[in-house]
């Protein structure tokens, strides 16, 4: 393997991680969509990551990563910082092969997350929450590693875990009958993209291979379009599996010699996506998971007729997340609108709306009186639901008609943030 600075994953590195993982796990099925590949007039394959025993790849990293360190390193104990899927194929590495880990988790960390990674790791891993944030987890990590004397798993910037991530590559070239037009790949730090990317432009290099990105963590995108690894001044971290400052200085320099295109998605969009797996196809995917799946509008011109297949990378969703995400569906979609409405002091000024102003599909979904400002109108927070984006508006045109006096909330983000959070 060559040095780091122009490291790019050999293939022959690829299948030696390939036969080393084949220790704890079996390939996961490329599995056709009927529903996708209608919709898009094209053959939608799956690549089911999210059923691994971690329901996500990263074992394949984490794992190829752990079996490659020296007795002496082993011996001596390893160290991550993660607060989702990595640590748990971290966790699970330490089991089967006997080695005692210390996982730093934010203490902001779900209980569930932790408590999965507990499970794991049983009696060879030591979960340490601290810090608020990722940053100061993996500082503490970073710390202990030096004063202990351990070696630190990295996330995604290490060429062990690019080449186990490398893994889904192949294993999509040994799974497809035809071959592959295009592949989706979701983007965090870029391990993966890097590890399939390489494979392909290899063996395959016809085959198209396209990032994507939630808008709110677009940080590869960034980089390339500054031609130096750039760091976010913020996140966004709904997509949490996806959703990192910073991406690698091996994986940028890798991404940049094996991807065709980099997509941005909005956040809105890949909860609509989330919804419609779940609905029509029983897939539970979380956020990054379904990020793939949700750029395929962006290219439907260019996939119809074609092979594509798209990388769901994990299912590690908690379902106390689900009414945010049909939230931020909805909103995205058009079907959801908040208004402040001033009605006057008066009987009937609720029922004139009601009865006057909504329309017959219309559903009033949130109600909430805020301070009266003054004694002749009371201000109230009001969600409602429309059927079809275009009631919108309607809805606004009665409105304006009986002189209903508002204030549109879905295009004023610092109000909206303020009012409903």
């Amino acid at each position: 393997m060559s040095d780091n600075k122009s490291y790019f994953p050999a293939l022959n590195d690829v299948m030696t991680a390939e036969h080393t993982l084949a220790e704890i796990l079996n390939p996961t099925p490329l599995m056709h969509n009927r529903n996708l590949s209608e919709r898009y007039g094209a053959e939608v394959m799956l690549k089911r990551e999210d059923l691994q025993m971690v329901r996500s790849y990263k074992i394949r990293g984490a794992y190829n990563k752990i079996r490659s360190l020296t007795p002496e390193q082993t011996a001596s104990g390893i160290v991550c910082a993660s607060a989702g899927n990595h640590a748990q194929g971290v966790a699970l590495s330490c089991n089967r092969l006997g080695i005692a880990g210390k996982i730093f988790m934010p203490v902001t960390t779900p209980k569930q997350k932790i408590n999965q990674v507990k499970m794991f790791g049983g009696e060879f891993v030591e979960v340490v929450l601290t810090g608020d944030t990722f940053d100061e987890a993996n500082a503490a990590a970073v710390e202990t590693c030096e004063r202990e004397g351990k070696t630190f798993i990295p996330p995604f910037n290490d060429p062990r875990i690019i080449e186990g991530q490398g893994t889904v590559g192949l294993e999509i070239l040994q799974q497809s009958r035809t071959a592959v037009d295009y592949i989706f790949v979701p983007i965090g730090g870029g391990g993966l993209a890097s590890g399939i990317g390489s494979v392909y432009k290899q063996m395959s290099p016809q085959t198209k291979i396209i990032g994507v990105e939630p808008a709110g963590a677009a940080g590869m995108k960034l980089s390339f379009e500054r031609g130096e690894v750039t760091e976010l001044d913020r996140v966004d971290k709904f997509v949490d599996g996806a959703a990192v400052q910073r991406v690698g200085d091996l994986t940028f320099d890798i991404c940049r010699q094996v991807l065709d295109d980099i997509v941005v998605v909005p956040e809105g969009k890949v909860c609509t996506t989330i919804l419609s797996l779940y609905n029509f196809d029983a897939i539970v995917a979380e956020p990054a998971g379904a990020l793939s799946i949700s750029a395929l509008d962006l290219y439907r011109d260019k996939i119809a007729g074609k092979n594509v297949v798209c990388v769901v990378s994990g299912s590690n969703n908690d379902i106390v997340r689900m009414e945010d995400i049909k939230e931020r569906s909805l909103l995205y979609e058009g079907l959801k609108h908040y208004f402040v409405v001033r009605f006057p002091q008066r009987a009937g000024a609720l029922q004139n709306f009601v009865s006057n102003v909504l329309g017959p599909h219309d559903d009033i979904t949130h109600f909430e009186y805020k301070k009266k400002t003054n004694r002749e109108k009371g201000p109230v927070l009001i969600g409602i639901e429309l059927q079809s984006p275009a009631d919108f508006e309607g809805l606004t045109a009665r409105m304006k008609s009986h002189g209903i006096d508002y204030e549109y909330l879905n295009d004023n983000p610092n109000l909206f943030e303020f009012l409903i959070g």
